[in-house]
């Protein structure tokens, strides 16, 4: 499970805890940082790489002091954000001993641990790998959704890299807290186990079942819907792209997952007449239900 790790949240004031940021990747999620970096620690400079469309759209949305669309701008970076695609991030960390020449933190954003944590064996020393994920987000991607306020008070997941960096981990977790997050650390291999039913489970049963409807119904169909219909399959709206890479790296604990939808689906299906069955059905979910949290809160 995961560790808490508390530790105050800085002010506007404070002195930056990284005095160049770059971040790669201005979707959602690495929008948000930005964007919550820049308001956080005005002093600080974040440099944003992507696409040059992508990067107009993010200038527009003052997410960034420098845009650039090479890695090279990365150069001087005290702290780098991996906040593209899960593989896209790998890749990433591939070439960036090439760019960054000195030392520097780099962590990361995405929803599969292990694999980005063994690419960061290969880092030199000077580059001190913590592998991060916020749980936070939206069912809509892009710089155009992204709000430096999605973070707070949301768990974001820190796992240590191999070479076990203590003063790397606590200055990310550091980092995590100021932008209004609550750090945790846990393995690799609890991340995503964990996220395989919290995250990537509901992400594949939403699309799913959206996809099923939809063919069934059509849009005629889909006219009579309710807001039951919207609120199930609100992350059915996710970008397939993201998802593939996230499939591809956590399919061994994704597919016990799906396995034990299926069976649950499986018994509600041979039970339908059966009073008993669906009662269980119905009385485990709706109490399992009300231990959440925050159930109205959006999650990863």
């Amino acid at each position: 499970m995961a560790r808490r790790l508390t530790l105050p949240g800085e002010r506007p004031d404070d002195p930056p805890l990284f005095g160049r940021i770059g971040i790669v990747g201005l979707g959602l999620v690495g929008g948000s940082i930005a964007l919550a970096a820049r308001r956080c620690w005005p002093r600080s400079l974040v440099i944003g790489v992507d696409r040059n469309d992508v990067l107009e759209r993010a200038m527009v949305r003052h997410a960034t002091d420098v845009a650039a669309d090479d890695l090279g701008m990365l150069r001087e970076c005290e702290l780098v954000v991996l906040a593209a695609p899960v593989r896209d991030n790998a890749r990433v960390l591939a070439e960036l001993a090439d760019h960054v020449p000195g030392h520097a933190v780099v962590t990361d954003v995405g929803s599969t641990k292990r694999e980005i944590v063994a690419a960061a064996r290969a880092l030199p020393a000077r580059l001190s790998f913590v592998g991060g994920h916020p749980l936070a987000g939206a069912a809509r991607s892009g710089i155009e959704h992204a709000s430096p306020d999605i973070f707070a008070g949301r768990p974001w997941l820190l796992v240590p890299g191999e070479a076990g960096d203590a003063a790397a981990l606590e200055r990310v977790a550091a980092f995590a807290s100021a932008l209004g997050a609550v750090p945790q650390v846990t393995s690799a291999a609890a991340h995503d186990r964990l996220m395989a039913y919290l995250s990537h489970l509901p992400q594949l049963a939403a699309s799913a079942m959206m996809h099923v409807i939809g063919e069934e119904v059509g849009e005629e169909g889909l006219a009579l819907s309710g807001r039951g219909l919207a609120d199930t399959t609100r992350l059915a709206s996710s970008p397939a792209h993201v998802w593939q890479d996230i499939c591809a790296t956590n399919a061994d604990e994704i597919g016990p997952a799906l396995d034990r939808l299926i069976a649950a689906l499986q018994e509600l299906r041979d039970g339908l007449t059966d009073q008993e069955t669906v009662s269980r059905a119905f009385g485990s979910a709706g109490t399992w239900r009300a231990r959440m949290p925050d159930a109205s809160r959006p999650g990863p």
